[in-house]
């Protein structure tokens, strides 16, 4: 039994882009697959797609993984920031910058999960899932 399904996924996308794979398998949830559609839209991963199994809650995530030309995967690292332990909330007007504005925050607030560009436009604030840049 995984304790952090979040910290998971992104563990498995990050191995699978140092192994070169171009696909792989998370257990599916709909806090995934929004993360998934986020990394989607701003250009970290090429497809993200939700796979019926064969018996009852047997969804699987599949995410094809995106590559540069020299085979480098589009992202340079991911990284869990609210934790279990730990949970990370930041106002709108406080949720801090990735690398200058180069990489992401993904958030979860009232409105949806969202990146950290969006919660400030839209003035909300939330919990910090996790950074990519």
């Amino acid at each position: 039994m995984v304790t952090d399904p979040i910290s998971d996924m992104l563990a498995r996308i990050r191995n699978a882009a140092v192994a070169n794979h171009e696909v792989t398998r998370i257990p599916a949830s709909k806090m995934k697959a929004a993360i998934g559609e986020i990394l989607k839209r701003e250009g970290f991963i090429s497809d993200v797609r939700v796979e019926e199994g064969e018996g009852p809650q047997t969804r699987s995530l599949v995410v094809a993984l995106k590559y540069d030309r020299e085979r480098g995967s589009a992202f340079r690292g991911m990284k869990r920031v609210s934790k279990p332990g730990r949970r990370v909330y930041a106002r709108h007007d406080r949720i801090p910058r990735v690398l200058s504005g180069l990489g992401i925050s993904i958030i979860s607030t009232s409105h949806g999960l969202m990146t950290d560009h969006e919660a400030r436009k839209n003035k909300v604030g939330g919990e910090i899932l996790c950074e990519v840049w």
